[in-house]
């Protein structure tokens, strides 16, 4: 979706660090042992990915927020008890302190979709390391984003259905998305 939109709106992308992870592999076998390594390198990737954005004098588009990161996922390993109470507390210490440093984007799209459809995607994708991921890790991400959406508050917010999105196939999807992005940038 990223780079559907970068080039048809002309924006900069600025992508998730996902295959650059070196802890992912490790991560999805044993969450508990590398979640703090793990969430670090994509907080500081992430943070410099925002700071690139905010010396960009072009508009851009980034396809995973630092805020989903600490407000989700580490927040997700914390309930599930996936990451020690020292680690969560040295992560949110450390990622309140970069979020000051932070301008909040001018716009949040929430691509939504069930689990049931992002299992299919991670599926499709096939990506080894996602391939063991328990139904009920997605099934806690999934409320955990829902949830978050309701109560993001740093700006302008907007969600886009993206169960049956099929933008790269079908011309009327195509042309329904870029109408609703063409809204929401005007």
């Amino acid at each position: 979706m990223v780079g559907f939109l970068s080039r048809k709106f002309g924006l900069l992308p600025l992508y998730e660090p996902v295959d650059d992870n070196p802890y992912i592999a490790d991560f999805y076998e044993d969450m508990e042992r590398w979640a703090f390594n793990s969430q670090v390198f994509y907080l500081s990737r992430k943070f410099a990915l925002h700071l690139e954005a905010q010396k960009s004098d072009r508009r851009v588009i980034l396809d995973r927020s630092i805020y989903e990161d600490a407000e989700i996922f580490v927040e997700n390993l914390r309930r599930r008890r996936g990451i020690s109470k020292r680690d969560y507390g040295t992560y949110m210490e450390l990622y309140r302190t970069i979020r000051q440093e932070l301008q909040p984007p001018d716009l949040l799209i929430y691509l939504r979709c069930s689990v049931r459809g992002v299992r299919r995607r991670i599926k499709n994708r096939g990506r080894a390391s996602e391939m063991a991921i328990p139904l009920s890790y997605i099934q806690r991400l999934h409320a955990q984003y829902e949830a978050w959406y309701e109560s993001y508050d740093l700006g302008p917010k907007a969600i886009i259905e993206t169960e049956k999105l099929d933008y790269l196939r079908d011309i009327i999807h195509r042309y329904d998305l870029i109408e609703t992005i063409e809204s929401l940038l005007a």
